[in-house]
């Protein structure tokens, strides 16, 4: 399985989930004021949410479009043609990414 980004090495997919993640973690959303960052109160500037992405993925070929959404996967990179120099075990969680082992 392959992620949506072509990560060069497991570290960068790693510290790509642990970002998403942190994200998520201090963003608030406030009917009233908008979004919030829950550590400082300061509103979310739109670089700072596409800064963090979620790392989503897929299976390519011709068993692709059948990709589980939740549950425990594995991954290789980078993707062909070059030579897979990583693998990761992951968990999903409704079709992105959440922890990388």
């Amino acid at each position: 399985m392959y992620t949506d980004q072509n990560f060069k090495t497991k570290k960068a997919f790693k510290q790509a989930v642990d970002a998403w993640n942190t994200a998520q973690a201090n963003i608030a959303f406030d009917k009233e004021k908008g979004a919030q960052w829950l550590n400082k109160g300061e509103p979310v500037t739109p670089e700072q949410v596409h800064r963090a992405r979620p790392v989503t993925y897929y299976q390519p070929g011709p068993f692709g479009g059948n990709e589980p959404q939740n549950g425990k996967l594995y991954f290789e990179g980078p993707h062909y043609p070059e030579a897979h120099r990583w693998y990761a075990q992951a968990e999903a969680k409704d079709g992105v990414i959440v922890k990388v082992k």
